[in-house]
């Protein structure tokens, strides 16, 4: 994987992840504006999925290319799953449950590094 797509889609879930901090502590619902941000959250990692699946057919490294790609495609379900629930409980609570999203996201992209290295 590319050193700055990574960084991206963690920096990227570590603003989400303050947003949704600023909510639950404010104790909000989910506003518009945080689902909007997890949108662009889940476009970066939609163009992370085809980037990797491109550097995996180019690439000659000792890479597990199944488990690879269920990560890819695993971190491309974590956030409609939470907003998903997020919207079906417009509590404090839901708000939690996009930061236990989010969490998933940029733990997922962490794995994929490793994976990446050749350690699966």
């Amino acid at each position: 994987m590319t050193d700055w797509l990574t960084w991206t889609v963690v920096g990227v879930g570590l603003v989400a992840l303050v947003v949704v901090a600023v909510a639950l502590v404010r104790d909000q619902e989910p506003q518009d504006r945080t689902f909007a941000l997890l949108a662009g959250y889940e476009l970066v990692v939609l163009v992370q999925l085809v980037v990797g699946c491109v550097l995996l057919a180019r690439t000659d490294r000792d890479v597990e290319g199944v488990l690879f790609v269920s990560y890819l495609v695993g971190n491309c379900f974590a956030l409609p799953v939470g907003v998903f629930w997020s919207l079906a409980e417009r509590t404090r609570w839901g708000t939690a449950v996009l930061g236990v999203a989010v969490l998933t996201v940029v733990a997922l992209q962490l794995r994929l590094e490793t994976i990446w290295g050749g350690g699966a």
